[in-house]
């Protein structure tokens, strides 16, 4: 149980926030590139993301695991870029602050997505049981460099209006 939900209800509301985060996160990377803010889905974005990657933390688990690692790189870099966004409303650094960890938090919970894709979808899962098999690798790979360059022009390109 967790949350008062069995393991597997809980496990569905995971993954259903974290596809809607995703799907969310998309479209705020649109905006940044496009020089806009997108108010609501920027909170749908940090607030689904926020709450799946916390989230994550009340899974069993036994010590610490590479999952604990991204899950704690992943709400310190959502907890600054909320910080850019609404403390700081984008002034100065904070623009460009906000910019790449929006799109740095988008790319951890999608690199997430493909290990957890590889893991339990049994037509991905054979071409990679281990995660350590070249089709992983290279799916993480051309991920971290879309990935690279959507932070890249996002940072360039996100100067909104001055509210």
């Amino acid at each position: 149980m967790v949350l008062g939900m069995t393991l597997t209800a809980y496990t569905i509301l995971h993954v259903l926030l974290s596809v809607i985060g995703i799907a969310a996160g998309l479209v705020v990377v649109g905006g940044l590139l496009a020089g806009n803010r997108l108010s609501i889905m920027t909170v749908i974005f940090l607030a689904t993301t926020l709450a799946t990657t916390l989230g994550g933390f009340l899974f069993p688990f036994n010590g610490f695991t590479p999952a604990i690692g991204v899950g704690i790189v992943s709400t310190i870099i959502l907890l600054v870029t909320i910080a850019a966004r609404y403390m700081y409303r984008l002034q100065g650094s904070w623009r460009w602050i906000y910019a790449g960890g929006a799109v740095l938090s988008l790319y951890l919970n999608s690199f997430v997505l493909v290990v957890q894709s590889f893991l339990k979808v049994p037509s991905l899962n054979v071409y990679a049981p281990t995660g350590s098999e070249p089709p992983f690798a290279i799916t993480q790979g051309v991920l971290l460099v879309v990935f690279i360059v959507l932070g890249i022009f996002s940072v360039a390109r996100f100067r909104p209006a001055i509210a």
